[in-house]
């Protein structure tokens, strides 16, 4: 079995949540602002930049939006706002330059990606009057977005950044929060490095009488926790890799059931699709093609009534799983993953978890 290694640049950074630069100096009255940086990414939205007031009156933002990169800015007079012509969302390193430019006889907004020609619009006022912090990547939880709309934080790498020709140094932040390293050479996937988890649906999930989970995974350890959903009685499935091999695990109330894949172990380091389904009267497992099922002994008990969070990778300290064996942390990476009940399906992506540890969200090391 190989070793799953990971490769970092020693510069750029990927945040999961907020990274938080401060100047020595207050930004204020500016008649003009130039922002340069290198982005790579492979998700859909995320905040990359901001700089503004404590009201927000006054602001510039570049974020990811629909694949897309958008510039937008209020020099106090009215925002106006920009989107790049391109999509960047394609793992690739982009350079992005963000200007704004108040003079008597220009006042333009304008976005250029890999030195095309720049898109531009029209904005008004005369300065821009912020405060002497930058966020990079996102925000942070106590910090309310009034009149700038962010949805998530930057799931990506940032690196190279610099204000008005002046560089950032990165590595020397005033705060941060969830940042890691970024992989030298990156995949679709996410990255569990063995330490955590991730947690979605804060809200519960109701697994019921039938329902399909669906993944892809590729790791070199034997064992390790998929998925798990457990209510506070019995009744809860889990996903997880014993001795190599898959195994699917379901209490409807009366007692678990499981069944295992069979066969060469898959702790290869290489990629391998499951898809794991729970109807009223079996379960049934496929792995790369290759089924595997067992009838449910408890034809009384057809439902697992649950409405409890989504646990990735592992589980928190004293959560009580009914339907994992072991509790050791998935280390490896997970992509494609679906919730499913018949023709409707629930994309988990771990960018948007309320909760990661030890995980990188849409980034995962070649092999």
């Amino acid at each position: 079995m190989r070793e799953e290694r990971r490769s970092h640049d020693p510069s750029p950074i990927t945040t999961t949540s907020f990274w938080v630069k401060s100047f020595t100096i207050v930004i204020i009255l500016i008649l003009s602002v130039s922002v340069r940086l290198s982005v790579r990414s492979q998700a859909l939205d995320g905040l990359i930049i901001l700089l503004a007031d404590s009201k927000q009156m006054d602001f510039i933002v570049i974020k990811l939006m629909g694949g897309r990169l958008m510039m937008s800015a209020d020099l106090g007079k009215g925002p106006s706002a920009i989107t790049s012509s391109v999509t960047v969302n394609d793992g690739e390193w982009h350079t992005v330059s963000g200007n704004t430019i108040a003079e008597v006889s220009r006042r333009v907004l304008s976005l250029t990606v890999d030195g095309s020609r720049p898109d531009s619009v029209s904005v008004k006022g005369n300065q821009l009057d912020v405060e002497s912090t930058v966020y990079l990547g996102g925000l942070p939880s106590s910090h309310t977005a009034r009149r700038i709309n962010v949805s998530s934080s930057f799931p990506g790498c940032v690196r190279s950044v610099s204000l008005n020709g002046a560089m950032f140094d990165v590595s020397k932040p005033a705060s941060h929060h969830d940042v890691t390293s970024c992989f030298t050479r990156d995949q679709k996937g996410s990255y569990f490095n063995g330490s955590g988890y991730a947690a979605l649906m804060r809200d519960g999930y109701k697994v019921g009488s039938d329902m399909s989970v669906s993944m892809e995974f590729r790791t070199s350890q034997s064992e390790g926790v998929f998925l798990g959903l457990s209510s506070a009685k019995v009744d809860a499935i889990g996903l997880e890799m014993i001795n190599g091999q898959v195994v699917f695990n379901v209490n409807n109330g009366a007692g678990r059931v499981s069944v295992r894949s069979i066969g060469r172990v898959l702790c290869d380091g290489q990629w391998h699709h499951l898809l794991a389904r729970k109807t009223k009267h079996s379960l049934n497992l496929r792995v790369d093609g290759r089924s595997y099922s067992t009838p449910n002994p408890y034809p009384q008990s057809t439902s697992a009534e649950t409405n409890n969070p989504v646990y990735l990778g592992g589980y928190p300290v004293g959560v009580k799983q009914n339907c994992l064996s072991i509790s050791s942390r998935f280390r490896g990476c997970l992509r494609k993953l679906q919730l499913i009940k018949s023709h409707l399906s629930d994309a988990l992506d771990l960018s948007s978890a309320h909760f990661l540890l030890g995980v990188t969200p849409n980034s995962c090391p070649v092999a």
